[in-house]
This record gives structure tokens, sequence and C-alpha cells, in this order.
């Protein structure tokens, strides 16, 4: 019974991010706030939240947590502001946090142990996830102190932790070579070609982070709730008009 178990979310796991990272691939390269980005976009956050929670019932739970860490933050970053959001940047600052500490503690056992890896994660692996962990817990610091960001810089907020998101997915995967040779030809299984997809992803993301600080706006990402009577005080936060003012490319 265990055996199936296993198989079976096993079987839902590598489904799951086998479908992240082609529309991970398809919500980077289309036209941002397009139907084709938010339908894919949706569908990538709901595998990757399976894709997260099947990595943890596998064993891999600093993975897993991550992953839906990072999801979780992305998407609530383009959701209009509200009492369970700030809630919510409240939980991922202690989630963020934790992580870090877990990073930063199997970062030094694995300097100190043979071959200075860990579980095959080497020591330098595990230093530069936490130091993402704690840059993204100063993000989390400053919404919850004041607010969500405005305009660019909040979907900046989005963009790199969705992609930051699918490169745990992806590595994951080609990072290991005998999980690559299950699935493609020999040819794909060399550390370049492994390597590949995790440069085009990053190439993917920096472009797309010079285009969020560029000249031009981005695209309305959510849909707005209707905007505040005039007599409404101002709060200091984003709001959902933030949005508005973005011209589509």
């Amino acid at each position: 019974m265990v055996s199936l178990i296993h198989s079976v979310v096993l079987a839902i796991h590598v489904a799951a991010g086998g479908l992240a990272i082609v529309l991970g691939a398809v919500a980077l390269s289309v036209k941002k706030g397009g139907t084709i980005h938010r339908r894919s976009g949706l569908v990538f956050v709901c595998a990757m939240f399976v894709l997260g929670i099947t990595a943890a019932m596998l064993g891999n739970v600093l993975g897993g947590l991550m992953t839906v860490y990072f999801v979780g933050t992305a998407l609530t970053t383009v959701r209009p502001e509200s009492p369970w959001t700030r809630r919510s940047n409240v939980a991922a600052l202690i989630v963020a946090l934790g992580l870090a500490l877990v990073d930063i503690l199997g970062g030094v056992k694995a300097f100190n142990s043979p071959g200075r890896v860990l579980n095959g994660v080497p020591f330098v692996m595990l230093f530069f996830l936490a130091t993402i962990m704690l840059l993204a817990a100063a993000g989390d610091r400053r919404a919850i102190r004041s607010g969500m960001p405005i305009g660019r810089p909040r979907l900046a907020r989005h963009l790199w932790r969705m992609c930051f998101a699918l490169f745990i997915a992806a590595g994951s995967f080609f990072s290991i070579r005998a999980r690559v040779a299950k699935v493609l030809p020999e040819p794909f299984t060399t550390a370049p070609m492994r390597a590949l997809p995790i440069l085009l992803l990053f190439g993917a993301m920096f472009y797309w982070l010079w285009r969020v600080r560029g000249r031009r706006a981005l695209p309305v990402l959510v849909r707005h709730d209707p905007m505040r009577s005039s007599d409404a005080q101002p709060t200091g936060r984003a709001s959902d008009r933030d949005f508005k003012e973005l011209e589509m490319y």
C-alpha cells in the first residue's frame, strides 16, 4: 500500500512538474496581461502548488516549501490588497526566515562534510538559496510595513518570484542526470544541455525585468474591485488603480 501511494504521488509530481515547466515557458514568452498569459499563468500556479506539495510528501520538504512560498507570494502580489493578503504577507515572512535558517544550517553542514555536499546539494547552492530567501524576506517585511509596491516594482516582485519558483522546479529535474535520462534522449543528458533550460529561464527573467524597469509600461494583470468612494481616506498602500495606469505592450 505504501509503495502504491508513493508511486501515485510520484506520478502526480512528475506530471505537475512537466506541466509547470511548459506553462511557465509559455507565460514568459507571450505578451504580459494577455489572455494566454493569464490563463497559462493560472494553470501554472495550480501546477506549482501541486508540485510543491507532492515534493514535500516525497521527502523534499525544503524544496516543496520554497516552491509554494514563491508561487504564493507572487500570486498575492498582483491581487487586490485586503486583510487576507496582509496576513498572508506576515505568514510568508515567517516562512521565508525559517527557510533561510534551514538553508544556512544546511550550508554549514555541507561545508564541513566530505565533498562539501549535503544530500547531493553543494554548500554553495545552499548558501545561495539562503541569500535569496533573506532577500525575499526583506521584501515581505517592506510589504508589511509600507504596503505592496506600486506600479513597476510591484510587477517586478511578481515576475522574479514566479521565475524563481520555476527555477526550483526546472533545477530539481535538470540537475540530476538520471531523471533527465528517463524522459529525454541521450544527447540531452549532457551537462551543457541540462544547464541550457536554466540559462534560458534566467535570460527570460532578466529580459522581462528590464522591460518592467524600462520606459514602456506593463498591462493590467488582475481584475479590479470597484474604486473607492471620493471620501475614502488614502492609506498609502498600493491600490488596484495602480494597474489601470499601465499600458499594453
